[in-house]
């Protein structure tokens, strides 16, 4: 037995005949269905699942988009009630005006709650042309690559361990976590749930973001390329369109 596992520890890809052909080298005459059962006893049946491969990311430039939609970036961030839950929260921000377009939190999010968030954003304003992500299971699933490929978006997946390659979006976790996520101590979901929300509309509306000159996201957004389908019933934003009353 401790035999066939210190051979399976050395080589976790072979077999049962090649385990026994080296317990035979060494001298060793036991019997080979004797051998076989205590095989089989443990599991070593089994294969073991080899580590998966992830496909060579090309180094890109972080460029910022000169209009609204044309790129948003993609994140999670974690954290926990104060019983030791863990939690999640999706991120997603416009590139080009800095816009944070959701901070959904949950105890899981899959790939389809995912493609579900990204869908009731893009009722409201549009669809990027690409997204910006990294190389979580979320954004390797078949339901978000699918999706993206149904709505002809690029997905743009940055190097493994190089969050850097995402600063637009590490940049805007860092102020969510500093403003919200350690300002409060949290007993519920449904607390980190309305806190982010308002954090959003106040981020969105107030924050004088220095690469935009001091400008708020919402004021880049109006300027770069016009206001989304959903803001045209708000007054304040009226004096940059010509919208019907």
């Amino acid at each position: 037995m401790v035999k066939l596992q210190q051979y399976a520890e050395l080589y976790p890809t072979r077999g049962f005949d090649d385990y026994f052909g080296k317990i035979r080298n060494e001298g060793l005459g036991w019997n080979r269905k004797r051998v076989l059962r205590v095989y089989r006893s443990l599991q070593m049946k089994l294969r073991r699942k080899c580590k998966k491969r992830l496909p060579a990311r090309v180094k890109e430039p972080l460029y910022k988009p000169v209009q609204v939609n044309d790129t948003w970036s993609l994140d999670f961030m974690s954290d926990a009630l104060t019983n030791g839950r863990r939690i999640r929260i999706f991120k997603a921000m416009d590139d080009s005006s800095r816009e944070s377009l959701v901070a959904f939190a949950d105890y899981s999010i899959c790939a389809e709650k995912v493609v579900l968030l990204l869908k009731q954003i893009g009722e409201e304003r549009g669809l990027p042309r690409q997204i910006r992500v990294d190389n979580g299971p979320e954004f390797l699933s078949k339901v978000f690559t699918q999706w993206c490929i149904e709505n002809k978006i690029i997905i743009k997946y940055i190097q493994p361990g190089k969050p850097m390659q995402n600063a637009y979006i590490e940049r805007l976790n860092r102020l969510f976590r500093e403003d919200v996520l350690n300002a409060y101590l949290f007993d519920s979901l449904e607390q980190v749930r309305i806190l982010a929300d308002k954090w959003v509309d106040e981020y969105n509306r107030l924050h004088p973001h220095k690469s935009l000159k001091g400008r708020t996201p919402q004021q880049a957004a109006i300027e770069l390329s016009g206001a989304c389908p959903a803001q045209f019933n708000d007054l304040s934003l009226k004096k940059y369109f010509s919208v019907p009353s």
